[in-house]
């Protein structure tokens, strides 16, 4: 499956709504570990199908990213049930987001 690209317009219904688990990524262009740990979000949702991998783009989605506290980024936010339930922030290698959603 590919990376969902999440706006303030589809994000109730893509995650919040969602039925299944949703791994969020929060980047920017600028953001060199960004731009690192971009791959690596490709590749979760490739090999991944159990959970739902989106990515929102900061700068666009400012309201966003003030509603779910992301004060750096790369700032990834799992969801169940449309609520937050852990936070990472910065690079981490895939094996570690793959933990996170419970791979």
């Amino acid at each position: 499956m590919a990376v969902l690209h999440l706006t303030k317009e589809n994000f109730e219904k893509e995650v919040i709504e969602s039925g299944q688990k949703v791994l969020v990524d929060f980047w920017a262009d600028w953001c060199g570990p960004c731009k690192m740990l971009g791959p690596v979000i490709e590749e979760l949702a490739e090999e991944v199908k159990t959970v739902k991998i989106a990515k929102v783009n900061v700068d666009e989605n400012q309201e966003l990213a003030l509603k779910y506290n992301v004060m750096s980024i790369p700032t990834v936010i799992l969801f169940e049930g449309g609520i937050p339930v852990e936070t990472s922030v910065g690079y981490k290698p895939k094996a570690a987001l793959k933990q996170m959603i419970g791979e």
